[in-house]
């Protein structure tokens, strides 16, 4: 009697058939895996390591050669860039806790099993992120103009005696920006959190009000930290999409005025389409993108105290 057989006490040709079904799904298995690994590979990896190797190089479009460090040299030395870099990093220390902190309150808001019409609201506030990213960024453009819809607003609210020059003036012009990514992107955050508060267990809620417990009580010392995972996730994804800021910037104020408004994103397009090409040095600074990724996404992770 054969080792197979004597191990599972089946025949020999059964136990063979079974072996060869098992290697045949584990090849069919590798197949499915190497696939997505070779579109991954194709349509991600490989253009970050060729534009990785670009920022290494200089020149007029495709007439390009090997310089070294030069690029990452001249950012330091780039008022543009350091216009682009602080802008970004107006846009991002203030509208991202804005709009994590309203998307926290509507999301409880919208939770409390005694509101009534709550689908009409969550869907009126989730809406936003699902329109179009140009159409909207126009309608803000003339919400904001001179003659348009807030002017009117404020004026007739006795707040302004004459028209603001929202899109020409560069504070304004940053609220502007500021207010249009707060309003589409927090009903797109709040769909996390409310979700998360669907698998909080209420007797948490019930036990804390018998104890005495306030509802700005059981928001930070229950809420909170239960929503914790999501908030680090959703404060991450919010720090990556502001970083990569370009539709509203490109659409309300083409970065001006002057670069007062001028993203990185904005920044690395005007570099490669609208002045003289130079793809090396635009790669240059689409990497400093990538580094202020991973280092606000570390710090984040610690701030959060999440060592995993």
């Amino acid at each position: 009697m054969s080792k197979v057989m004597k191990r599972t006490g089946l025949p020999y040709t059964a136990s063979k058939k079974s072996l060869g079904r098992r290697l045949k799904n584990n090849y069919i298995g590798w197949l499915f895996i190497l696939i997505a690994a070779a579109g991954i590979s194709l349509f991600y990896f490989y253009p970050m390591i060729r534009a990785l190797l670009l920022s290494f190089q200089s020149g007029m479009g495709a007439n390009l050669e090997y310089v070294g460090l030069e690029n990452y040299i001249r950012l330091f030395s780039d008022p543009t860039f350091i216009a682009a870099l602080t802008n970004t990093f107006i846009y991002l220390l203030v509208q991202v806790p804005i709009m994590i902190v309203l998307a926290l309150f509507f999301s409880v808001l919208l939770n409390d099993a005694t509101l009534k019409f709550k689908g009409f609201f969550r869907t009126a506030i989730f809406l936003p992120c699902v329109t179009s990213l140009v159409a909207y960024a126009v309608i803000f453009k003339y919400l904001f103009g001179v003659d348009g819809l807030i002017n009117k607003f404020l004026m007739d609210l006795s707040i302004i005696s004459e028209p603001l020059n929202w899109l020409s003036d560069p504070f304004l012009a940053k609220i502007t920006i500021i207010a249009a990514i707060t309003w589409r992107w927090t009903g797109y955050n709040m769909i996390f959190y409310l979700s998360a508060l669907q698998n909080v267990d209420r007797s948490m809620y019930e036990a804390a009000k018998i104890d005495g417990a306030s509802s700005f009580q059981q928001f930070f010392y229950i809420t909170v930290p239960m929503l914790k995972p999501i908030i680090l996730f959703t404060s991450i994804i919010s720090t990556i999409g502001t970083l990569q800021l370009f539709d509203e910037v490109m659409n309300i104020t083409n970065g001006g005025p002057g670069n007062a408004t001028l993203s990185i994103s904005m920044y690395i397009y005007n570099l490669s389409f609208e002045y003289s090409p130079d793809f090396g040095y635009a790669a240059t600074v689409s990497y400093v993108i990538v580094i202020l990724v991973v280092l606000l996404s570390l710090l984040q992770f610690k701030v959060a105290g999440d060592d995993k």
